[in-house]
């Protein structure tokens, strides 16, 4: 009779919501990173070999089969580990999201594939300024070190940041190293992908929500396999398998967009700080108003700080001017000062194009009844419902919920009795198709623009002048180049200054002076109008003088004493439960089990701000810390012995950036 055949044990981490890896039986040896099908339950799923002793005292199941794909290299799996640490996420729960089991199988390599054509580093770039040649000296220097940094490229909008990252990039390429481009919006992909083509020759892989799976799968392939060379992607890009990646750019550092607030909650431009450091690359931050988390991070001397202080070829920075509305206030029913709309008929008559910013999506933010004032909510969320007149529609902003406009009101049922309270950028459109029918205005907005080809379609218009007149959220904001756009105007530039968010100040001034910048990027000086109701608040002072490390020193002050982010740590425990009173008793369990010591403030429970949303009441609670203090323990410690009823749930973010 033959011995059995011998079998060796293997840790395998699942994508689902585990702690740990799972011990199976292998009959052959298998490498760390390797990706197979195991059975659990009554299936088979995708897993990968960890790095965990497997239990040598359980019985196992063996391996089903190994997927022909490289293994996950130790770096990522050292990413995932620490991504899981660091935000209290379930170990598995962060491989899920990098191993998507559709994107595994085998590619048709005698169908229609995507041809990764390799970069070519030498190929010739633009001629640089003196400052950009510096600061990409500097950077080339990094790369060629082959050492973990971190340097914050910080430049006016329309200074060439790009250009003097992508001959970091170029370096890259020449060590045959990988690099990923990190963006905050999926819109800006296309112009992105295009640009770092025509620069290197070849177009780069591009990875984000809007590609087919065949795409994604092709992609996956190709970085796994070392054939994609430049990756321009959105923050799940950070979870790819990159062979051998030897530079990490985050274009618009600032970016809140970068934050993942479900699921796993992570900030990606943080976490790419660590995968450039278990990769031992170099990382570039860039941004015009960098974040005062980064600034601070620079000033310590943690990060190295390149400057561009004044725009490519001589262009000068937009004059920047405030609209007091209480002394040129708009007409009846409208939301335009008369100083804006005369600046938008000038412009015009000069042959150029204006922008209105508005960051509202819709018709209207709210719609009343003016017999009872009873306003239309959504049911499932403490929220208003937008009216979207072209659909037309009432839609819930969070959860999706849409009904059309009610003929009667449901609280005193009064007879088409509903009107619409205050602007959106429909609204806005409609007010100035009315001052100048001969341009008829193009809204670029999410609901209206829902992936980067229409993006790009869109900007393609206005480069062409087909259009002069554009309306849009802060989808406008950033990373566009718009040679013959040269007056700005911001519909209400108070927006977003109130609610006592503790970072409302900041993300103010970062947006709306990113709208600015698309204004006179060329020879044609560019203005800016911003109309408010306090144009003496810090914000619209910054705004005008342009002096925003004035401003940032400003938060600084203010934030220091209390250790409020960057100078402490806060995580966010939101506690959701379909029930009400439910989620205030566990809300109220927990505060009376909040740690405690030196410089430990525990605040709330309280509701959060949006206290019911998608059918599910919010209680939240903020852990305050000084900086050196490690909130993981604490909330480990906190939470253990936490038993939640079956539907409710306990989300932490650690580093909150919403307050929602």
């Amino acid at each position: 009779m033959e011995p059995p055949p011998q079998t060796s044990r293997v840790s395998v981490l699942l994508p689902f919501k585990f702690g740990a890896a799972f011990t199976y039986a292998s009959a052959t040896p298998l490498p760390l990173g390797a990706v197979v099908r195991v059975p659990l339950g009554r299936r088979t799923v995708a897993g990968v070999v960890w790095d965990e002793p497997p239990d040598p005292a359980i019985a196992t199941k063996p391996v089903a089969s190994v997927y022909d794909v490289p293994p996950y290299p130790a770096d990522l799996r050292q990413f995932i580990d620490w991504v899981a640490a660091y935000t209290l996420a379930p170990k598995g729960d962060v491989l899920a999201l990098s191993l998507k089991e559709p994107l595994l199988a085998p590619l048709k390599r005698a169908g229609k594939t995507i041809a990764f054509t390799p970069a070519d580093a030498h190929h010739p770039g633009p001629t640089l300024s003196p400052a950009q040649a510096a600061a990409s000296a500097a950077l080339r220097a990094r790369v060629s070190a082959r050492n973990f940094s971190v340097t914050l490229l910080d430049g006016v909008t329309g200074s060439g940041k790009t250009e003097t990252y992508l001959e970091a990039v170029a370096e890259a390429l020449r060590l045959n190293k990988q690099i990923l481009i990190l963006l905050p919006e999926i819109a800006l992909s296309v112009q992105a992908v295009a640009r770092i083509g025509a620069r290197f020759g070849a177009k780069p892989a591009a990875w984000h929500s809007d590609l087919t799976p065949a795409q994604r799968r092709e992609t996956l392939h190709a970085v796994a396999e070392g054939r994609a060379d430049i990756v321009v992607g959105a923050r799940s890009a950070l979870f790819l398998p990159f062979a051998d990646l030897g530079l990490i750019v985050v274009d618009e550092e600032h970016e809140s967009a970068f934050k993942q607030e479900d699921g796993v909650i992570y900030h990606a431009r943080d976490m790419a700080v660590v995968r450039a450091k278990l990769c031992a690359a170099p990382l570039i931050l860039v941004s015009a108003t960098p974040s005062l988390e980064t600034v601070e991070n620079a000033a310590q001397g943690r990060y190295h700080r390149l400057d561009l202080p004044t725009r490519h070829g001589g262009a000068l920075m937009p004059q920047v001017e405030a609209i007091d509305l209480r002394a040129h206030p708009p007409a009846r029913g409208r939301f335009l000062s008369p100083l804006i709309v005369s600046a938008i008929a000038d412009t015009l008559a000069r042959g150029e194009q204006a922008m209105l910013f508005l960051n509202r999506r819709g018709y209207a933010p709210l719609t009343l009844c003016r017999a009872c004032g009873h306003r239309l909510s959504c049911p499932h969320c403490a929220a208003w419902l937008v009216e979207h007149k072209a659909s037309p529609r009432l839609s819930c902003h969070h959860c999706g919920h849409t009904v059309r406009r009610p003929s009667h009101c449901p609280s005193c049922d009064a007879e088409n009795s509903f009107v619409p309270i205050g602007p959106g950028v429909e609204r806005i459109a409609e007010e100035i198709a009315e001052d100048f029918p001969d341009h008829p205005p193009l809204i670029m907005a999410s609901d209206l623009i829902s992936g980067p080809q229409q993006a790009e379609s869109a900007a393609a218009r206005i480069s062409r002048r087909e259009v002069n007149l554009i309306i849009g959220t802060q989808m406008v904001a950033k990373g566009w180049h718009f040679p013959h756009l040269t007056l700005v105007g911001v519909v209400d530039a108070d927006l977003g200054l109130s609610g006592g968010d503790l970072r409302a100040g900041e993300h103010t001034v970062q947006m709306l002076h990113q709208v600015a910048g698309r204004a006179g990027r060329a020879e044609n000086p560019g203005r800016v109008l911003l109309q408010s109701f306090d144009p003496t608040h810090p914000v619209i002072q910054a705004l005008i003088s342009g002096n925003l490390p004035h401003f940032l020193a400003q938060e600084s002050a203010l934030r220091r004493p209390g250790h409020w982010p960057p100078f402490g740590r806060l995580a966010a425990l939101i506690i959701s439960s379909e029930k009400e009173r439910e989620a205030d008793d566990i809300a109220r369990t927990l505060a009376r089990t909040a740690p405690q010591g030196p410089g430990i403030t525990v605040l709330g429970p309280a509701p959060a701000p949006i206290a019911l949303l998608r059918g599910r009441f919010r209680r939240r609670l903020l852990l305050k810390t000084p900086r050196e203090v490690a909130v993981q323990p604490l909330l480990r410690a906190w939470v253990t012995h936490l038993a939640l009823p079956r539907g409710a749930r306990l989300d932490i973010d650690i580093d909150p950036v919403s307050f929602m």
